[in-house]
């Protein structure tokens, strides 16, 4: 018996081609996709890696999703390539443009490097979000339309804003730590198929009985 869309499927639903599995189209080692993540795109969704910019292997920062995330269109990644030196009278990135002015690169750690950037599971980012590099948004979390993120967003939190800011906990704590301790997300997709129900109410007791 199959239990539900095939993980392994860039368009798991033909009826909605602008829906794509990103873990199955990404080529870049350094972005680290789970099962089930999507991406909606007027494009198919195929062409995600565009929306992670400033994306350099000498710099060695890695874009790590977790499983079960929607992402909306318009959302963008920032990485750590965009960063200019900000210890020196200048911002102005000399040293890209050549002709002599190389002379100027700074080394690594001269740039405001902020690490890897990081989003859990279960995670919905509204559409036209922006990413700022090495910001980590925690599992269960809601990131609201046009928002920019420039700092880490606990788990199961509401936020949104420019600058991006905690607006309310979606769930008490007590229901916040069950949830972070049954990682769902992990369970295999017959264990989620029997479960749907539960996982799909808005009443939140049932999650509690889980079988």
């Amino acid at each position: 018996m199959f239990f539900g869309p095939d993980p392994n499927a860039v368009h798991p639903n033909p009826a909605i081609p602008s829906v794509c599995y990103i873990k199955n189209v990404v080529t870049r080692p350094t972005i680290e996709i789970g099962s089930y993540t999507y991406y909606d795109d007027p494009n198919g969704g195929e062409d995600f890696e565009a929306h992670v910019t400033h994306h350099y292997d000498f710099i060695g920062d890695r874009l790590i999703i977790g499983k079960f995330c929607a992402i909306g269109r318009g959302v963008e990644f920032i990485m750590n390539g965009a960063n200019h030196r900000m210890n020196s009278v200048t911002t102005y990135p000399f040293n890209i443009f050549g002709n002599g002015w190389e002379k100027s690169a700074p080394a690594l750690s001269e740039l405001p490097l902020k690490g890897d950037t990081v989003v859990g599971n279960d995670v919905w980012i509204g559409q036209n979000v922006t990413i700022l590099p090495g910001v980590h948004i925690g599992d269960g979390a809601i990131i609201g339309a046009n928002s920019v993120v420039g700092k880490d967003i606990p788990p199961y939190t509401v936020a949104s804003g420019n600058p991006c800011r905690v607006v309310r906990p979606r769930f008490g704590q007590e229901l916040t730590d069950y949830l972070l301790n049954l990682k769902w997300w992990n369970w295999e997709p017959e264990k989620i198929f029997k479960n749907l129900d539960a996982l799909c109410s808005g009443d939140l007791t049932r999650i509690l009985t889980i079988e």
